[in-house]
């Protein structure tokens, strides 16, 4: 399958029956992003949390493609109210779907939709198809039960933020990943605003010490996986 970085938090991943998972979408008001919504599709848009740099664009292109979208109970109704599908979940919950097992976790952070609706709690999310497991962290601070989803999980891919202010920062991170001991760690979430421009490289350079992989993936950059 191959694992396509928009920039921010937003991913696509597309599995080798071409099925196509999008999380996070946010790319029209996304100044750091190459692509934009309307040369995106979707089978399936899987949300982290409400907040408008993560929900970003998934109706626009669920006007276009019918996506099913995968989301926290609150967060999934609210797609339903706007006339989309949605299978509602929650965290600790997890579900088979016909491209693979998605799985949300905790995540401390917070949850609105953009026009003020309460959209349940945070999540990060495990997503396991063709035998990889990739966890998007979401937006979230650090914290120990990472260590246990490391433990409970094979994680290949690990997605997590160095931004800071809203999340954790670039030492924070290390040490994330070092918790949650994924065979690759992966930055996300910097460098869109100025309030949380990161350096990568510094992040990965810490992780190297540690005898840690790291891959820093530009904006727009996929990898096959």
């Amino acid at each position: 399958m191959v694992l396509k970085y928009f920039s921010h938090s937003a991913f696509q991943i597309t599995t080798n029956d071409k099925k196509v998972i999008l999380i996070d979408p946010f790319l029209d008001g996304n100044p750091t992003s190459p692509v934009k919504s309307d040369h995106v599709n979707a089978d399936y848009i899987i949300l982290t949390h409400g907040h408008g740099d993560h929900i970003g664009d998934a109706f626009k292109i669920a006007k276009r493609c019918n996506p099913l979208f995968i989301a926290v109970n609150e967060l999934a109704n609210y797609c339903i109210s706007h006339g989309f599908r949605a299978h509602n979940m929650h965290i600790g919950g997890a579900f088979n779907f016909d491209f693979g097992r998605v799985k949300f976790t905790i995540a401390h952070h917070g949850s609105m939709t953009p026009d003020n609706y309460y959209a349940g709690e945070p999540s990060g999310v495990l997503i396991t198809i063709e035998g990889k497991t990739i966890y998007h962290t979401g937006d979230t601070g650090l914290f120990y039960d990472m260590k246990l989803i490391g433990e409970m999980n094979k994680i290949d891919y690990m997605l997590l933020p160095i931004g800071d202010n809203f999340t954790m920062g670039i030492d924070d991170a290390v040490r994330a990943v070092e918790l949650a001991s994924p065979s690759v760690a992966i930055p996300i979430h910097y460098n869109t605003f100025p309030m949380i421009t990161a350096d990568p490289m510094e992040f990965k350079d810490k992780l190297q010490k540690l005898n840690r992989n790291c891959v820093v993936m530009n904006f727009g950059s996929e990898i096959s996986i």
